[in-house]
């Protein structure tokens, strides 16, 4: 009977030890569950925290918030027609464009914040109606009334009309191919996102408000409703020749003499007229300006005044020049103003106590033309004049025949100022009197996107 009893005990701890193994995989496997689940949840609530409220957990980690959030704002404004055509002048900006086109435009672009670029894009919305003459495809003002009229026709009406709609186009658009066209286009609004860019970042804080001194160098032809702020030694003597056949004042450029030009007072000044028809006026007229290499225009400014005779510039400016910075001058210099050096103009112009003030021909063009307050829709370069000129005739309306005029009529014989000469000119002065100049014309530089004309300025 004890036997029994110790064989049934001794089977008992045989089926306990069968069954041991079994309950400690069970207790393992639990707890090896567990720990992976706790670790799940621990890597969610870091890639949670990591990427901030708001964002998709499937999105790259990578990523920042202000990032994102511009993408989502850029997806719900894209949903309206006006948002790709801000898209489409962005685009402009990263175009291949020629030299001199973009100086610290792209370091500004790289380092500028998604909020910045952001109100970039508003700026386009807002100056959207002043650029409606720099769209690719050149409008068809002669024939809108008529392919409205047309809109109800039969096809082959409207076959019709659109044959004769681009043929008006193609004599619109002139001898320019839609390839230059589409280049010249890019190129012109450029230049007004780089003035914008500069505007923002150096002159933020000028007064908003337009008086008549903004405007007193500014011209104006009604007839094609443009506005031509004139920069002396920029080519805006045969602009002001094309201006007066424009107004029917003369039957060709070529006929119209030099003081005609001037001093014959057949152009109005957007300073003549009211208040109201000032501001009227700079809201609904093409808005042109013309500018050149600064240091460029200043030599050929200096070789039109001082080294022909004028007896006015000679009078006012050189007697004085003369007077405080010729060491023993002789009486026949002081008495007429004549032989006035390059080097004594320089002095005169770097002197913060003038002897005699500043003149229009060798003022900067961003004081004269302020565009920094005034929304120019032409910004034209006098190293491309003819063609950029004739792009702009074309862009108003003005007849296929009329083209800027090219002759010299000031001293003929001179040959025109270049870079070449400009920097022969600059070796009669010393390093800092250069460096000195090249700061008085700064902001041309920026704002005109010119690059240094000598490589040893800083």
């Amino acid at each position: 009977m004890l036997g029994m009893k110790w064989k049934m005990v001794v089977d008992s701890l045989r089926g306990r030890r069968r069954r041991l193994p079994c309950s400690l995989w069970f207790l393992l496997l639990f707890a090896a569950g567990g720990l992976v689940l706790f670790i799940h949840q621990r890597d969610l609530s870091e890639m949670v925290q990591h990427q901030g409220p708001g964002v998709k957990l499937g999105s790259t980690p990578r990523q920042s918030r202000e990032t994102l959030s511009t993408q989502e704002r850029e997806r719900e404004r894209g949903k309206s027609d006006g948002y790709q055509e801000h898209k489409a002048a962005v685009s402009i900006l990263s175009s291949p464009i020629p030299p001199m086109q973009f100086p610290h435009f792209e370091e500004s672009r790289q380092t500028a914040t998604p909020g910045s670029q952001e109100q970039d894009i508003g700026s386009l919305h807002v100056s959207k109606r002043q650029r409606k003459l720099l769209k690719t495809s050149p409008p068809n003002h002669q024939n809108n009334s008529h392919v409205s009229s047309s809109a109800s026709s039969s096809s082959s009406s409207s076959s019709s009309v659109s044959s004769s709609s681009s043929s008006s186009s193609s004599a619109f658009m002139g001898s320019f191919s839609p390839e230059s066209w589409k280049k010249l286009s890019d190129i012109l609004e450029a230049r007004r996102q780089l003035m914008k860019e500069m505007c923002a970042k150096y002159k933020s804080s000028i007064s908003r408000t337009i008086t008549r001194h903004h405007v007193k160098h500014i011209f104006v032809e009604d007839k094609y409703k443009l506005l031509y702020c004139q920069v002396p030694k920029a080519g805006c003597s045969n602009w002001k020749r094309t201006l007066m056949v424009l107004a029917g004042q003369a039957p060709n450029a070529q006929s119209i003499k030099h003081d005609t030009v001037h001093y014959g007072h057949h152009l109005k000044k957007l300073d003549s007229f009211d208040r109201q028809g000032i501001m009227h006026r700079l809201e609904t007229y093409t808005k042109v300006m013309f500018v050149r290499e600064p240091l460029e225009r200043m030599v050929s400014a200096y070789r039109d005044k001082f080294e022909n005779p004028n007896n006015y510039y000679h009078s006012l400016f050189g007697k004085p020049i003369i007077s405080k910075y010729r060491v023993n001058p002789s009486w026949a210099a002081l008495k007429t103003g004549s032989g006035v050096t390059f080097k004594e103009f320089v002095q005169y112009l770097l002197d913060v106590h003038r002897p005699v003030g500043m003149d229009i021909h060798w003022e900067q063009a961003n004081q004269l033309c302020n565009p920094c307050l005034i929304d120019y829709d032409f910004i034209g370069k006098f190293e491309n004049m003819e063609e950029e000129s004739n792009f702009l005739l074309r862009l108003t309306g003005a007849p296929s025949n009329l083209t800027l005029p090219t002759f010299k009529d000031r001293n003929p014989t001179d040959k025109r100022t270049s870079m070449q000469i400009t920097q022969k000119y600059f070796t009669q002065v010393s390093t800092l009197e250069r460096q000195r100049v090249y700061d008085f014309y700064y902001m041309d530089y920026l704002m005109f996107n010119y690059s240094k004309p000598f490589k040893d300025l800083y």
